[in-house]
């Protein structure tokens, strides 16, 4: 008896698992080159955003990327907490939406913050009143605004906070089976840990951010290149030779001491960008002012004639 339970249990344990099905009519996932850019931008805005609740709410923030995923619209409202704050965001020129999802008690935390309370313990889950959503709403504004900078030109500059619901299924910004651009984070609020999401409509993401990638980058124009390069302010020095001290020397020096320095009363003095020297120069006077008169240029002739 002993044997044929051990024969069953390796039969079951070898047996091949249950084909999964596959829909050839939508991607698998978000190609690696879309993956890197969306992951690199919402990386960008997760430090925004938390620089913006450091400041705005007075709580020390710190938020993170766990990953960009690609998935139907059932398949993200199946992932968000059944009561949570979603913040629908539309334009209402374009099919461009949004969604910005954290739990509700963390949006009564920002409120009692901005407001200056203290809200260290735990807020009960409740809609938030009218006043609330004003204050919450001018929060997202600004949310909203680190969100489009960091996306760049993916979505548009009229996208806005509309409203706020607290179920995803009525906070339906495409149909169930769409795709939607999940974006997942880890808040770290204080000594509490929440989770957060953004969801966007894959069909005009994906199709701006293949255009954006597919695009050749523009070879840089030289003269553009020289002209930035010749126009950047540099700081020009005119200097005696330099010499070396010990350190226990320079410990040393006291008001009065004479140093001796290593350049001659007829040599030059050299004008310099850093640590380049460029030319050579006397001491002079304009007005009332110093000057100096450049004697010669230690330039390549190459580069001198390249200059002039």
């Amino acid at each position: 008896m002993q044997i044929e339970d051990t024969v069953r249990v390796g039969d079951a344990a070898a047996s091949p698992a249950a084909p999964e099905r596959h829909d050839f009519g939508r991607p698998a996932a978000l190609s690696r080159e879309h993956t890197r850019a969306l992951a690199a931008a919402f990386d960008a805005f997760a430090r925004l955003w938390a620089m913006q609740l450091t400041s705005k709410a007075r709580l020390r923030s710190h938020i993170t990327v766990d990953r960009v995923t690609l998935e139907t619209y059932d398949e993200y409202v199946s992932t968000v907490p059944t009561t949570t704050t979603l913040i629908l965001c539309t334009d209402d020129g374009s099919d461009d939406r949004a969604i910005i999802e954290f739990p509700v008690s963390t949006a009564l935390q920002w409120i009692v913050r901005m407001l200056g309370g203290d809200a260290a313990h735990t807020l009960d889950t409740r809609a938030l009143t009218p006043i609330e959503f004003a204050l919450l709403r001018s929060l997202m504004d600004e949310t909203l605004g680190h969100l489009r900078g960091s996306l760049g030109g993916l979505l548009s500059e009229k996208l806005a906070v509309s409203a706020v619901q607290y179920n995803a299924a009525f906070a339906q910004i495409v149909s169930a089976q769409d795709l939607v651009v999940v974006a997942r984070f880890s808040m770290r609020l204080g000594d509490r840990t929440e989770a957060a999401s953004i969801a966007l409509p894959a069909a005009v993401l994906l199709e701006r951010l293949t255009d954006t990638t597919s695009t050749p980058h523009a070879a840089p124009d030289p003269d553009v290149v020289r002209r930035h390069v010749e126009e950047t302010p540099v700081e020009l020095v005119l200097r005696l030779a330099t010499r070396s001290m010990r350190p226990d020397e320079v410990l040393d020096l006291a008001v009065g001491d004479i140093l001796s320095l290593p350049h001659g009363e007829d040599r030059p003095l050299d004008l310099a960008v850093g640590e380049h020297v460029v030319a050579s120069a006397a001491v002079g006077a304009n007005g009332a002012r110093l000057a100096c008169v450049v004697t010669s240029s230690d330039l390549p002739r190459t580069l001198a004639e390249e200059t002039a």
